[in-house]
């Protein structure tokens, strides 16, 4: 006779384990082991450099290769070490490694866990945008009203070609009555430009201009700039000594503006992390900074890792901040909007 056999269940039956419980069978592990405390000594001892990097960041040199700039440039990536160090500890079983994952966790969040959160605002009276073409940038036309499709009341343009020009002026004619373009960078405006000029960035020849906008909120001393490029390279590390040098002198230029309202746009080769950028840096607010979504990384276009695209102000109150779909170029466009009357 076959016989029927039955399972009980209940509460001592075989059911799915609740993630709690699963928790609590992992620190059950853990207890009373000696070698949590020995373990992954390795994983704390990078725990505690990459805290004491984001740190202590402005100390590091800049005699040796520029490395404190290179540094700084990439600073918020130090923090994906976090998440890795973190898997290490735990397949380790270290609390050592924990307990010192708690410092660079910190430090990252405090430097950088405010531009995670999003600060834009509405209002504000004047729309500002800045774009770094690319003197290759095979469709010029396409990226210029791309740029324009933003609404911009003041588009900056840099690394303009002689040969170009002409097809960006043809692009933003219809919706930019007033323009200026001083060697390889130019400003397009829907109101008055006066007082266009190239400004000296110790180059010996012109990617540097300011103009007075004549807003109906009053004037406005717009800087347009487009700072040296810099170079990483494996003999000589990160070369930025003409890019700090037109930086010094940009930010002369500036503290010599008569005008009380300012606005900075274009491409600074450096982010507000970079010590180098410091002449400008220290005298302006970074739109992004103040009322921007997230980092704002601006190039390289394809997979943006750093902002070196700028909008910066003086004088007047950011509202909001933010980055443009990608164009032709191999940086990204950038945009804010500004409070006039603040």
């Amino acid at each position: 006779m076959a016989q029927a056999y039955m399972t009980e269940t209940g509460s001592g039956g075989s059911g799915p384990e609740r993630p709690g419980s699963r928790f609590r069978r992992l620190l059950e592990g853990w207890r009373g082991d000696p070698g949590i405390w020995r373990r992954g000594l390795v994983t704390a001892g990078a725990a505690v450099l990459i805290a004491l990097v984001m740190l202590f960041h402005a100390q590091i040199p800049n005699n040796v290769g520029n490395l404190g700039s290179l540094t700084e440039t990439f600073l918020p990536w130090l923090g994906l070490f976090v998440p890795v160090l973190l898997v290490l500890a735990v397949v380790r079983k270290s609390a050592t490694a924990l307990i010192a994952l708690l410092l660079p966790g910190i430090i990252w969040l405090n430097s950088f866990g405010g531009l995670i959160t999003g600060k834009s605002g509405t209002g504000g009276d004047l729309t500002v945008a800045t774009h770094n073409v690319n003197a290759d940038n095979p469709d010029p036309t396409g990226t210029a009203q791309d740029v324009a499709s933003s609404g911009a009341d003041v588009i900056a343009l840099e690394e303009l070609t002689a040969d170009a020009v002409p097809t960006y002026e043809k692009a933003l004619a219809g919706e930019y009555k007033y323009h200026s373009v001083k060697g390889t960078v130019g400003l397009w405006s829907k109101y008055p430009l006066t007082d266009a000029r190239p400004v000296d960035i110790k180059l010996g020849w012109v990617r540097a201009m300011r103009a007075t906008v004549n807003t109906p909120k009053g004037d406005v001393g717009v800087y347009v700039a487009h700072l040296p490029s810099v170079r990483v390279k494996l003999d000589a590390g990160f070369t930025a000594n003409q890019r700090d040098n037109s930086a010094d002198a940009l930010g002369e230029a500036i503290a010599d503006e008569k005008l009380g309202k300012v606005v900075l746009l274009g491409d600074l080769n450096g982010t507000m992390n970079d010590r180098a950028l410091n002449a400008v840096t220290s005298q302006m607010r970074s739109t992004q900074g103040a009322a921007g979504d997230g980092f704002g990384f601006s190039w390289p276009a394809s997979f943006p890792m750093a902002r070196i695209d700028q909008i910066m102000v003086k004088g007047v109150e950011p509202v909001s901040s933010w980055t443009l779909p990608e164009t032709g170029s191999d940086h990204l466009p950038i945009a804010a909007r500004v409070d006039l009357s603040s």
